[in-house]
């Protein structure tokens, strides 16, 4: 049975905000709870970084003040302990190197940015459209079991998709458009939930 993860909003605080906090730049704290359109997200990012000339050493400069989220370490720690771990995340490898080093360099499936010479990031590249669910499928294909868990919009096709999906610390939109799933609100919850569904499908 495997475990697939979303990565900010559940182990890591999020990227965006923390460096819309760094900037004043209001408009960058939006995420996929906000705005669920990755594309329209990203690009409506990448315009604001041109407009405002912010390269990718700005961004990994606030990154590298992060730090996971209080218990992130403690859960993943017990959860690897009890299941195989792959994290499936919408962020960038250019982004989250240093921070994978704090979480125990766990499995992880990203994107890529496209940076230019002088440092500005002037796109991005997709591994595929809606990876997350596709990564899911693919591994239910091996004839895993998979229990799925995320915290917004962007995760919801691999909750659907999975043999069982968890909402972590969503927004009350997430949570009213997908009653289907569980909520958890801490890592103690998140584990009891986690339990008890390894125990159903195991039946």
């Amino acid at each position: 049975m495997l475990a697939c993860l979303d990565l900010e909003g559940v182990l890591l605080p999020e990227i965006w905000i923390a460096f819309a906090e760094k900037t004043g730049i209001e408009q960058l704290r939006l995420t996929t709870r906000e705005i669920p359109d990755y594309d329209e997200l990203m690009q409506g990012r990448l315009k604001i970084l041109e407009k405002n000339n912010l390269k990718l050493i700005d961004i990994q400069n606030v990154i590298k003040t992060l730090s996971p989220l209080e218990g992130a370490i403690d859960f993943l720690d017990w959860l690897k302990s009890e299941f195989q771990v792959i994290i499936l995340s919408d962020t960038f490898y250019q982004f989250v190197g240093p921070l994978m080093r704090s979480l125990g360099y766990p499995t992880l499936f990203c994107n890529e940015l496209i940076v230019s010479n002088e440092g500005n990031i002037t796109g991005y590249r997709l591994r595929l459209k809606d990876g997350k669910t596709k990564a899911v499928l693919a591994l239910k294909e091996l004839n895993f079991k998979v229990i799925a868990a995320g915290d917004s919009y962007n995760d919801t096709g691999m909750l659907q998709e999975a043999d069982a999906g968890i909402l972590f610390c969503p927004p009350e939109n997430v949570i009213k458009e997908f009653p289907q799933f569980p909520v958890s609100q801490n890592y103690e919850e998140f584990k009891n939930i986690i339990l008890k569904i390894r125990t159903t499908l195991n039946k």
